[in-house]
Protein backbone atom coordinates (compact mmCIF):
# COMPACT_ATOMS: atom_id res chain seq x y z
CA UNK A 1 0.00 0.00 0.00
CA UNK A 2 2.79 2.63 1.21
CA UNK A 3 4.76 1.55 -2.13
CA UNK A 4 1.62 2.27 -4.39
CA UNK A 5 0.48 5.69 -2.73
CA UNK A 6 4.23 6.88 -3.25
CA UNK A 7 4.03 5.69 -6.85
CA UNK A 8 0.92 7.68 -7.39
CA UNK A 9 2.35 10.59 -5.94
CA UNK A 10 5.10 10.72 -8.21
CA UNK A 11 3.23 10.63 -11.40
CA UNK A 12 0.97 13.37 -9.80
CA UNK A 13 3.59 15.52 -9.02
CA UNK A 14 5.42 15.11 -12.55
CA UNK A 15 1.85 16.00 -13.66
CA UNK A 16 1.76 19.24 -11.53
CA UNK A 17 4.42 20.38 -13.04
CA UNK A 18 3.89 19.87 -16.52
CA UNK A 19 0.68 21.83 -16.05
CA UNK A 20 -1.27 18.41 -17.53
CA UNK A 21 -3.15 18.09 -13.70
CA UNK A 22 -5.70 20.86 -12.60
CA UNK A 23 -7.86 19.24 -10.26
CA UNK A 24 -8.19 15.96 -9.15
CA UNK A 25 -10.72 13.99 -6.68
CA UNK A 26 -10.95 14.43 -3.25
CA UNK A 27 -10.60 10.96 -2.42
CA UNK A 28 -7.45 10.65 -4.07
CA UNK A 29 -5.82 13.81 -2.81
CA UNK A 30 -6.54 12.30 0.63
CA UNK A 31 -5.08 8.87 -0.16
CA UNK A 32 -1.82 10.50 -0.87
CA UNK A 33 -1.16 12.15 2.15
CA UNK A 34 -3.28 9.76 4.81
CA UNK A 35 -1.81 6.74 6.39
CA UNK A 36 -4.90 5.25 7.69
CA UNK A 37 -6.14 1.91 7.31
CA UNK A 38 -8.55 1.91 3.95
CA UNK A 39 -11.99 1.24 6.12
CA UNK A 40 -10.71 4.80 7.81
CA UNK A 41 -9.68 6.31 4.26
CA UNK A 42 -13.01 5.56 3.41
CA UNK A 43 -14.98 6.60 5.95
CA UNK A 44 -13.07 10.03 5.70
CA UNK A 45 -13.61 10.28 2.21
CA UNK A 46 -17.39 10.21 2.46
CA UNK A 47 -17.44 12.87 5.91
CA UNK A 48 -15.26 15.05 3.34
CA UNK A 49 -17.45 14.60 0.05
CA UNK A 50 -20.46 15.75 2.28
CA UNK A 51 -18.71 18.37 3.09
CA UNK A 52 -16.88 19.58 0.72
CA UNK A 53 -18.52 21.41 -2.43
CA UNK A 54 -17.71 20.14 -5.86
CA UNK A 55 -14.36 21.35 -7.90
CA UNK A 56 -14.97 23.96 -10.15
CA UNK A 57 -14.45 22.29 -13.90
CA UNK A 58 -10.99 23.25 -15.68
CA UNK A 59 -11.75 26.22 -18.30
CA UNK A 60 -9.85 26.76 -21.30
CA UNK A 61 -8.44 30.23 -21.78
CA UNK A 62 -8.53 31.11 -25.82
CA UNK A 63 -5.08 33.08 -27.29
CA UNK A 64 -6.43 35.65 -29.44
CA UNK A 65 -4.81 34.50 -32.96
CA UNK A 66 -4.46 38.00 -35.13
CA UNK A 67 -4.01 37.57 -39.03
CA UNK A 68 -2.11 40.17 -41.74
CA UNK A 69 -3.17 39.80 -45.20
CA UNK A 70 -0.47 38.61 -47.49
CA UNK A 71 -2.87 38.45 -50.89
CA UNK A 72 -3.69 41.58 -51.27
CA UNK A 73 -0.89 43.11 -50.17
CA UNK A 74 1.25 40.33 -51.67
CA UNK A 75 4.97 42.07 -52.91
CA UNK A 76 8.17 40.21 -52.83
CA UNK A 77 11.65 41.10 -52.85
CA UNK A 78 15.08 38.66 -53.18
CA UNK A 79 16.30 37.63 -49.97
CA UNK A 80 20.53 37.09 -48.69
CA UNK A 81 20.09 33.69 -50.20
CA UNK A 82 18.50 34.51 -53.29
CA UNK A 83 14.83 33.94 -52.64
CA UNK A 84 11.79 35.54 -53.15
CA UNK A 85 10.20 36.51 -49.66
CA UNK A 86 7.49 38.51 -48.43
CA UNK A 87 8.04 41.93 -47.13
CA UNK A 88 6.14 45.07 -46.58
CA UNK A 89 3.87 44.94 -43.57
CA UNK A 90 4.67 41.65 -42.99
CA UNK A 91 5.30 40.24 -38.70
CA UNK A 92 8.49 38.52 -40.22
CA UNK A 93 9.46 41.82 -41.43
CA UNK A 94 12.34 43.53 -39.39
CA UNK A 95 13.40 46.47 -42.36
CA UNK A 96 11.72 50.06 -42.11
CA UNK A 97 8.60 48.15 -43.69
CA UNK A 98 8.13 45.54 -41.65
CA UNK A 99 5.70 44.83 -38.46
CA UNK A 100 7.92 43.41 -36.79
CA UNK A 101 7.63 45.30 -33.45
CA UNK A 102 3.39 45.88 -34.19
CA UNK A 103 4.03 41.61 -33.95
CA UNK A 104 5.79 42.17 -31.01
CA UNK A 105 2.89 44.82 -28.98
CA UNK A 106 0.60 41.45 -30.01
CA UNK A 107 2.71 38.90 -28.93
CA UNK A 108 3.31 40.88 -25.39
CA UNK A 109 -0.16 41.07 -24.58
CA UNK A 110 -0.36 37.23 -25.46
CA UNK A 111 -1.89 36.90 -28.67
CA UNK A 112 -0.77 34.50 -31.93
CA UNK A 113 0.20 35.64 -34.86
CA UNK A 114 -0.22 34.54 -38.35
CA UNK A 115 -0.47 35.74 -42.43
CA UNK A 116 -3.18 34.28 -44.79
CA UNK A 117 -1.33 34.00 -48.53
CA UNK A 118 -4.47 33.30 -49.97
CA UNK A 119 -8.14 35.29 -50.63
CA UNK A 120 -9.74 35.60 -47.79
CA UNK A 121 -12.93 33.21 -46.58
CA UNK A 122 -14.98 32.87 -43.72
CA UNK A 123 -13.21 29.62 -43.78
CA UNK A 124 -9.82 30.63 -43.98
CA UNK A 125 -10.44 32.99 -41.20
CA UNK A 126 -12.17 30.80 -39.41
CA UNK A 127 -10.12 30.66 -36.30
CA UNK A 128 -8.67 34.23 -36.46
CA UNK A 129 -10.01 36.79 -34.24
CA UNK A 130 -8.53 39.72 -35.91
CA UNK A 131 -7.76 40.26 -39.81
CA UNK A 132 -5.57 43.01 -40.59
CA UNK A 133 -5.72 44.57 -44.27
CA UNK A 134 -2.58 46.94 -45.33
CA UNK A 135 -2.00 48.78 -48.30
CA UNK A 136 -3.29 47.26 -51.20
CA UNK A 137 -0.94 46.30 -54.01
CA UNK A 138 -1.64 48.70 -56.96
CA UNK A 139 0.77 48.44 -60.06
CA UNK A 140 3.42 50.46 -58.80
CA UNK A 141 4.09 48.30 -56.15
CA UNK A 142 3.14 44.78 -57.91
CA UNK A 143 2.54 43.97 -61.34
CA UNK A 144 0.38 41.48 -60.51
CA UNK A 145 -2.13 42.87 -57.98
CA UNK A 146 -4.83 40.76 -56.04
CA UNK A 147 -7.51 43.47 -56.16
CA UNK A 148 -10.10 43.17 -53.81
CA UNK A 149 -13.36 41.20 -55.62
CA UNK A 150 -17.13 41.72 -54.49
CA UNK A 151 -16.81 38.00 -53.12
CA UNK A 152 -14.13 38.74 -50.81
CA UNK A 153 -15.80 41.16 -49.48
CA UNK A 154 -18.48 39.23 -49.10
CA UNK A 155 -16.62 36.77 -47.46
CA UNK A 156 -15.58 39.49 -45.03
CA UNK A 157 -18.58 41.05 -43.89
CA UNK A 158 -19.72 37.52 -43.23
CA UNK A 159 -16.99 36.72 -40.64
CA UNK A 160 -17.19 40.47 -39.18
CA UNK A 161 -20.47 39.55 -38.50
CA UNK A 162 -20.22 36.46 -36.58
CA UNK A 163 -17.70 38.33 -34.53
CA UNK A 164 -14.39 38.95 -36.00
CA UNK A 165 -11.94 42.06 -35.50
CA UNK A 166 -11.05 43.59 -39.19
CA UNK A 167 -8.50 46.16 -39.37
CA UNK A 168 -8.07 48.52 -42.44
CA UNK A 169 -4.83 50.00 -42.65
CA UNK A 170 -5.00 52.42 -46.00
CA UNK A 171 -2.34 54.69 -47.66
CA UNK A 172 -1.63 57.44 -50.05
CA UNK A 173 -3.42 57.21 -53.31
CA UNK A 174 0.22 57.06 -55.09
CA UNK A 175 1.53 53.98 -52.76
CA UNK A 176 -2.27 51.91 -52.36
CA UNK A 177 -5.12 50.30 -54.19
CA UNK A 178 -8.15 53.22 -52.71
CA UNK A 179 -10.75 51.81 -54.75
CA UNK A 180 -10.76 48.45 -54.42
CA UNK A 181 -10.30 48.39 -51.10
CA UNK A 182 -13.88 50.37 -50.52
CA UNK A 183 -15.97 47.35 -51.38
CA UNK A 184 -14.95 45.86 -48.49
CA UNK A 185 -14.92 49.59 -46.00
CA UNK A 186 -18.34 50.75 -47.96
CA UNK A 187 -20.43 47.82 -46.46
CA UNK A 188 -19.58 49.21 -42.84
CA UNK A 189 -19.97 52.93 -43.70
CA UNK A 190 -16.57 53.85 -44.34
CA UNK A 191 -14.68 55.41 -47.50
CA UNK A 192 -11.59 56.14 -48.46
CA UNK A 193 -11.10 59.25 -50.23
CA UNK A 194 -8.51 59.33 -53.09
CA UNK A 195 -6.90 62.65 -51.89
CA UNK A 196 -3.47 63.13 -50.87
CA UNK A 197 -3.31 64.36 -46.70
CA UNK A 198 -1.00 64.91 -44.21
CA UNK A 199 1.85 65.51 -47.24
CA UNK A 200 5.64 65.47 -45.73
CA UNK A 201 8.03 67.32 -48.30
CA UNK A 202 11.27 66.76 -46.69
CA UNK A 203 12.27 67.64 -43.39
CA UNK A 204 8.87 69.65 -43.44
CA UNK A 205 7.30 67.30 -40.84
CA UNK A 206 4.59 69.29 -39.29
CA UNK A 207 1.90 68.13 -41.89
CA UNK A 208 2.86 64.70 -40.51
CA UNK A 209 1.52 65.32 -36.69
CA UNK A 210 -1.42 64.50 -35.34
CA UNK A 211 -2.47 65.39 -31.76
CA UNK A 212 -4.05 62.68 -29.70
CA UNK A 213 -5.99 63.87 -26.65
CA UNK A 214 -6.65 61.44 -23.29
CA UNK A 215 -9.08 60.23 -22.35
CA UNK A 216 -10.88 59.02 -25.94
CA UNK A 217 -13.14 55.72 -26.97
CA UNK A 218 -8.79 54.17 -28.27
CA UNK A 219 -6.59 56.41 -26.41
CA UNK A 220 -6.78 56.75 -23.00
CA UNK A 221 -2.76 58.70 -22.67
CA UNK A 222 -2.00 61.83 -25.10
CA UNK A 223 0.07 61.25 -27.50
CA UNK A 224 1.46 62.79 -30.99
CA UNK A 225 1.21 60.56 -34.01
CA UNK A 226 2.90 60.62 -37.19
CA UNK A 227 1.75 59.31 -40.26
CA UNK A 228 3.36 60.46 -43.88
CA UNK A 229 1.30 60.99 -46.51
CA UNK A 230 -1.86 59.43 -46.05
CA UNK A 231 -5.07 59.79 -47.64
CA UNK A 232 -8.67 60.49 -46.78
CA UNK A 233 -11.83 59.26 -44.72
CA UNK A 234 -15.32 59.74 -44.87
CA UNK A 235 -17.82 57.71 -42.70
CA UNK A 236 -21.39 57.26 -42.38
CA UNK A 237 -23.92 55.03 -40.47
CA UNK A 238 -22.69 52.83 -38.86
CA UNK A 239 -19.47 54.08 -38.80
CA UNK A 240 -18.30 56.72 -36.29
CA UNK A 241 -14.56 58.90 -36.23
CA UNK A 242 -12.05 57.72 -33.42
CA UNK A 243 -9.79 60.43 -34.44
CA UNK A 244 -9.85 63.39 -36.34
CA UNK A 245 -7.44 66.42 -37.19
CA UNK A 246 -7.32 69.58 -39.35
CA UNK A 247 -6.90 67.53 -42.31
CA UNK A 248 -10.42 65.58 -41.63
CA UNK A 249 -11.33 62.45 -40.08
CA UNK A 250 -7.98 59.88 -39.15
CA UNK A 251 -9.46 56.78 -37.69
CA UNK A 252 -12.81 55.85 -37.69
CA UNK A 253 -14.68 52.60 -36.75
CA UNK A 254 -17.91 50.38 -36.92
CA UNK A 255 -19.76 47.90 -34.70
CA UNK A 256 -21.58 45.09 -37.32
CA UNK A 257 -23.59 42.03 -36.00
CA UNK A 258 -21.32 40.94 -33.20
CA UNK A 259 -18.26 41.87 -34.86
CA UNK A 260 -15.85 45.31 -35.55
CA UNK A 261 -14.46 47.19 -37.95
CA UNK A 262 -11.67 49.41 -37.53
CA UNK A 263 -10.46 52.05 -40.48
CA UNK A 264 -7.27 53.98 -40.53
CA UNK A 265 -5.46 56.50 -43.12
CA UNK A 266 -2.11 55.09 -42.99
CA UNK A 267 0.04 51.79 -42.12
CA UNK A 268 1.71 54.03 -39.42
CA UNK A 269 2.55 51.39 -37.42
CA UNK A 270 5.56 49.92 -39.36
CA UNK A 271 8.86 49.59 -37.96
CA UNK A 272 10.14 53.06 -39.30
CA UNK A 273 8.20 54.79 -37.21
CA UNK A 274 7.83 52.47 -34.15
CA UNK A 275 11.49 51.69 -33.63
CA UNK A 276 12.56 53.77 -30.52
CA UNK A 277 16.01 53.08 -31.04
CA UNK A 278 15.91 55.14 -34.44
CA UNK A 279 16.00 58.97 -34.84
CA UNK A 280 12.67 59.09 -34.98
CA UNK A 281 10.60 62.85 -36.02
CA UNK A 282 9.36 63.55 -32.35
CA UNK A 283 6.16 60.99 -32.08
CA UNK A 284 5.08 58.56 -30.14
CA UNK A 285 3.70 55.75 -32.36
CA UNK A 286 5.14 53.07 -30.30
CA UNK A 287 3.37 53.41 -26.92
CA UNK A 288 0.24 54.58 -29.25
CA UNK A 289 0.44 51.58 -31.03
CA UNK A 290 0.67 49.54 -27.61
CA UNK A 291 -2.46 51.39 -26.74
CA UNK A 292 -4.12 50.37 -29.63
CA UNK A 293 -3.25 46.55 -29.72
CA UNK A 294 -5.17 47.09 -25.80
CA UNK A 295 -8.21 48.08 -27.68
CA UNK A 296 -8.31 45.36 -30.57
CA UNK A 297 -8.01 42.59 -28.20
CA UNK A 298 -10.83 44.41 -25.95
CA UNK A 299 -13.02 44.25 -29.10
CA UNK A 300 -12.56 40.83 -29.86
CA UNK A 301 -16.06 39.00 -28.40
CA UNK A 302 -16.19 36.87 -25.56
CA UNK A 303 -15.40 33.29 -25.91
CA UNK A 304 -17.70 32.51 -22.54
Amino acid sequence: MTFQIHSRALQVAKALRQGILQTFPVAFSLSLCSTATPQQLSSSVKSSAMQSAPAPAATTVRVERVIVDAWFNSQQRLNAAGRNEYFHYKWNDQSDSGFSIFGQMFLGDGANLDTLYQAPTTDRLDTAQIYIIVSPDNPAKNPHPHYVQPNDADQIVAWVKQGGVLVLMENDPANADINHLNLISDRFGIHFDEVLKHNVIGNQLAPGYIPVSSGGLLFQHSHTLYMKDTCGMSVKYPASPLLEDKAGIVMATAKYGKGTVFAVVDPWLYNEYTDPRKNLPQQDNYEAGKEFVHWLLKQVPSNE
